[in-house]
């Protein structure tokens, strides 16, 4: 079984998957703006969904350096396929491994490796992204239940999930709440049209009057953002953090590439000196980015003090890469580069994406 094989074995059968089965198809899963069911099944077959939790919990036992080269190698071939373990491993199931009652694991947790189930992490609100203190969706006890109202948008996977965790106020505290996508009050509502993640199956989500029981409740009462958000965001930076440099690598590979191909002047443009700088250039930028995530996953595999600071500096620094990186690979093509039948016009798109998710840039930065 998967499960039993070597940390680098696993690393190099999701890079052959990638190659085989996702790279081939990733404009379409943009196109279409879904990612395939047949697609999601395999990836929880193979259990990528819950990578970085120990194999009792459904996942492979990847320590953070492995877990993040597995979502490089995913995030090469699609970025949205990538969301999908960033969100089931690295905010879900942290969140619940770590701070779920058994019965929650049992109920939500083990579905998700048996491909039962999909959750989706609700925290961002209309008004209300970055600033995870200020949300206005809110819970009130009523008996022995709490009571949900507010909406929360752009949840990567809200459109297909079976439940959310949603960070709801009551007053000045903030808590954690497991509701399930049926639960009478609850409306989904699709979102299309976007620059990137097309395929990861955004939505917006309404709670009216939601009731759910007090047992719903994840960890302590009033402790959803210092305990379970804060949380979340930090493994949550972490994936993203190596999502840059899955980005910068491919968007080189392809700019490299197209030059060796692509003529002008009777001359192969990777001969050009300005070229080959632009290459050497991303070469080594995205070996830097590569050693900082290195760097980070070793820090947090022994909970290191600065793990969590290191881990911001790798996600700014590697979106910022992936972005510089997939906008010189446009340039590379040229006129060809703006169209969707070459990946660096959708490399492009979703580096953008990594300088807003899970903190934006300028924030992180100050």
């Amino acid at each position: 079984m998967v499960k039993t094989l070597p940390h680098n074995r696993i690393v190099q059968d999701a890079r052959k998957f990638a190659a085989d089965v996702l790279r081939p198809r990733a404009s379409e899963f943009d196109k279409k703006e879904s990612l395939p069911k047949s697609i999601i099944e395999e990836m929880s077959k193979r259990k990528y969904l819950l990578a970085s939790l120990p194999e009792e919990a459904g996942g492979l036992g990847l320590k953070p350096v492995h877990y993040g080269q597995l979502t490089e190698e995913i995030g090469k071939a699609c970025c949205s396929t990538r969301g999908l373990i960033t969100v089931q491993s690295s905010l879900i199931g942290e969140i619940l491994y770590k701070w779920g009652t058994r019965e929650q694991k049992e109920r939500w947790l083990l579905p998700i490796s048996k491909g039962e189930m999909l959750g989706a992490f609700a925290l961002s609100e209309p008004e209300i992204g970055t600033d995870a203190k200020g949300v206005r969706t809110t819970y009130r006890t009523d008996g022995d239940d709490y009571v949900i109202n507010g909406r929360k948008k752009w949840i990567s996977f809200g459109g297909i999930a079976d439940y959310f965790i949603v960070i709801a106020a009551k007053d000045t505290e903030i808590s954690a709440l497991i509701v399930g996508r049926k639960r009478p009050g609850v409306s989904v509502y699709p979102i299309k049209g976007m620059l990137a993640n097309r395929a990861a199956h955004l939505a917006e989500i309404e709670f009216r009057d939601v009731r759910i029981p007090a047992r719903h409740i994840i960890g302590k009462q009033g402790g959803g953002f210092s305990f379970i958000a804060s949380s979340a965001l930090d493994h949550g930076r972490y994936s993203i953090a190596w999502a840059g440099v899955a980005i910068a690598a491919e968007a080189l590979d392809c700019m490299a590439t197209y030059a060796k191909k692509r003529k002008q002047f009777g001359r192969k443009i990777g001969e050009y000196q300005l070229i080959q700088r632009m290459i050497s250039n991303a070469v080594a930028d995205t070996h830097a980015a590569r050693a900082l995530c290195i760097n980070a996953g070793e820090l947090r595999s022994i909970n290191a003090a600065n793990a969590v600071s290191e881990t911001t500096i790798a996600k700014y620094f590697t979106s910022k890469i992936a972005m510089k990186i997939a906008s010189d690979a446009v340039q590379v093509h040229g006129g060809a580069g703006c169209s969707n039948e070459h990946p660096v016009e959708r490399l492009f798109r979703e580096a953008k994406l990594l300088e807003i998710i899970e903190g934006t840039s300028p924030v992180s930065y100050t």
